[in-house]
């Protein structure tokens, strides 16, 4: 574990984009070979507007990384934070609760958020809009929402406490689990069940994205179930039932157009519909 946690304070930025490769490479070809949805879509072209916004999100989380860096800096050398002020305990469990809690805040906590406040709902639209989810469709997120979320992060690092190495160790497993909840894979019903009781599997993320409320607003986990389960937002759906998109921006033309996506959060605030079909 030590061995682990050294590797991560100091991980190249080559081998954190070769993790980001790697994994959409990975979950592409796994989706060819095990579809859950056979899409009549070019892929290519259905990648190429995820794929953009993938690229500024990446670009937004390095220009803005020495303010993460300063501050797991300054929680470390002040012992300050929710896991420093534990007793002490070995280094996997530290390890173990620190990215946990950086779940809770930078995934969960911004994912809620972002479906209860309107202004902030309609920026997190782009991500929901994609009538064809796969494991591009992960980074999906508008400009403003990556800044939104790296907010979060940011806020969730001083609260918890987390030093660099536990940070880049987050975003590393944060990014391969959400291409692995996003991809468009089929697994055995039953150990995707087994899965959703500690980490969020694809069948529990993909009702996230069905078009109606409350399927919507449920499922907000990123690496651990554990937050949906425990505030009470954890839903099921037949994952056979399930419909991409938002009921209120039903234009999938529209809706696969970067120009028209980056315009998306300016456009006036629709009430979704509630179901229970």
């Amino acid at each position: 574990m030590e061995t682990l946690i050294n590797y991560f304070e100091t991980i190249p930025p080559l081998h954190r984009s070769i993790i980001l490769v790697g994994g959409i490479t990975f979950f592409w070809v796994l989706e060819g070979a095990l579809p859950l949805f056979q899409f009549n879509y070019k892929k290519w072209s259905h990648a190429v507007p995820n794929l953009f916004f993938t690229l500024t999100t990446v670009i937004i989380n390095f220009g803005l990384a020495f303010l993460l860096l300063k501050t797991a800096d300054w929680v470390k050398a002040n012992d300050f934070g929710i896991i420093n002020w534990l007793p002490q305990m070995p280094l996997w469990l530290y390890a173990l609760i620190g990215v946990m809690l950086l779940d809770f805040f930078g995934a969960y906590l911004a994912h809620f958020v972002e479906h209860k406040v309107k202004p902030l709902w309609m920026i997190h639209l782009v991500h929901h809009t994609d009538h064809k989810v796969d494991t591009t469709t992960a980074n999906r997120h508008h400009p403003l929402e990556s800044v939104i979320r790296f907010a979060f992060t940011l806020f969730g690092v001083f609260i918890v406490g987390t030093p660099i190495a536990l940070v880049f160790l987050y975003q590393s497993l944060s990014l391969i689990a959400t291409q692995f909840g996003h991809a468009n894979i089929k697994m055995n019903r039953k150990v995707d069940t087994i899965l959703s009781y500690v980490i969020v599997s694809p069948d529990m993320h993909k009702v996230h994205h069905h078009n109606v409320l409350p399927y919507t607003d449920s499922n907000y986990g990123n690496i651990f179930s554990i937050w949906d389960r425990l505030f009470g937002t954890f839903l099921k759906l037949d994952r056979e039932k399930i419909i991409y998109g938002v009921d209120t921006f039903p234009d999938e033309v529209t809706n696969s157009n970067i120009k028209d996506l980056l315009k998306q959060p300016f456009h006036k605030y629709r009430k979704p519909t509630t179901t229970r079909g």
